[in-house]
């Protein structure tokens, strides 16, 4: 696959409008089978509120691969992502209804580079709260 954003398309300040991501307890719970993290935090209510959560929390790595999914989705093709970091700054509560949370992931063309690369600055929250900051992604576009 080859990205289908061209670099030539772009421009610095341009923005990537946003997508909303839900997020259940079942998404929850076969994200724990595929990653092996079965912490109770992440399924357990009884538990995460036994420990000082509001209610179940979603994985820092689940919510971070949204963003992910944001950016190749953006892209059009995963291998076009060079570089991608985040840092957690809030959680994403999870309650045990039909409709869940939901993670809505924006994103603005910060800079273009040489080599068909652009940074892409991401924007992920979840309600009011910023539940990722620092946000960025590299990207190698055609």
């Amino acid at each position: 696959m080859t990205a289908t954003v061209k670099y030539d398309e772009v421009e610095a300040g341009q923005e990537i409008p946003p997508v909303d991501y839900r997020v259940r307890r079942v998404d929850l719970v076969m994200y724990a089978g595929a990653s092996g993290d079965f912490n109770q935090i992440h399924w357990n209510e009884r538990f995460a509120k036994m420990v000082g959560l509001p209610d179940v929390i979603a994985h820092g790595m689940f919510t971070m691969a949204q963003a992910g999914r944001f950016v190749t989705d953006w892209a059009g093709d995963p291998g076009a992502v060079v570089d991608f970091g985040v840092r957690f700054s809030s959680m994403v509560v999870v309650p045990d209804d039909d409709e869940g949370a939901t993670i809505t992931v924006s994103g603005v063309v910060e800079e273009k580079l040489d080599d068909n690369k652009v940074v892409l600055g991401l924007t992920a929250k979840s309600g009011e709260a910023r539940v990722l900051s620092r946000a960025r992604a590299v990207v190698r576009l055609a």
